[in-house]
């Protein structure tokens, strides 16, 4: 194993509901009596990107609204409640971040929301996950295509100078997941607490806390399958 790609912010910290409460605030703010109650916020998050989530609500309601003007209220809204909030790494984080570190193994976080986001995050676990610690931190600007395009991995990979066969993506979001396979990478599923009911089939492995030895034979078992096919994504 040479690299373990973060898929998301909320692979590091769960920040689903305080995103959601975000949402919430930032509709307010916009005069609008929307509410988005936890039970269907779940439902939401099958499919990624928070801009088409307020056109596609506006759309079933027959209503039509400035979804980014209301996307960028939530953005402010959710760097606002970060700075306010105590941020704790998701279970097993701490640790993978560890090992990864002393056995040399690069770190990633491929995301694709805004830079601030992943700034105000970042900020907010300085305590306790330093933004030094990852070789690359990845938003939507490195990219034209976001999840479910395989563009984010690929690039991430293609940055690290790594081959696709020794690096592990960890996904919360199914979106997320498509991404992986589409990119023909290993995936651990790390769903948060608004993602663990969906559908983590199409995962090699889904768990409530990471294990770097699990990510290692996840690697391993994924190295004999490209080395049996034939197939390589060659280091450039």
């Amino acid at each position: 194993m040479s690299a373990i790609l973060f898929g998301s912010i909320g692979t590091i910290a769960d920040t689903s509901e305080l995103q959601r409460q975000a949402f919430n605030q930032a509709f307010a703010k916009h005069n609008l009596d929307w509410q988005w109650h936890r039970d269907d916020y779940i439902s939401m998050l099958e499919k990624s990107g928070g801009k088409q989530r307020i056109e596609d609500y506006a759309k079933s309601l027959g209503q039509s609204v400035d979804a980014q003007a209301i996307h960028s209220s939530k953005s402010a809204i959710f760097q606002q409640l970060l700075q306010t909030e105590t941020i704790e790494p998701r279970p097993g984080v701490l640790e993978v971040v560890k090992q990864a570190e002393q056995q040399g193994i690069k770190l990633a976080l491929v995301t694709t929301t805004s830079a601030q986001n992943v700034a105000s995050i970042l900020k907010a676990m300085e305590k306790t996950l330093l933004a030094e610690k990852f070789d690359i931190i990845m938003d939507k600007s490195d990219v034209s295509a976001g999840k479910p395009s395989a563009e984010p991995y690929l690039f991430a990979v293609q940055r690290l100078g790594e081959r696709t066969e020794d690096c592990v993506a960890i996904e919360d979001n199914l979106d997320g997941v498509r991404a992986a396979e589409s990119a023909r990478l290993g995936c651990v599923a790390f769903p948060n607490c608004n993602t663990a009911h969906h559908n983590f089939e199409s995962a090699n492995i889904c768990t409530n806390a990471l294990r770097f030895e699990q990510l290692k034979r996840l690697v391993s078992n994924q190295q004999r399958q490209y080395a049996q096919s034939g197939l390589h994504l060659v280091r450039s």
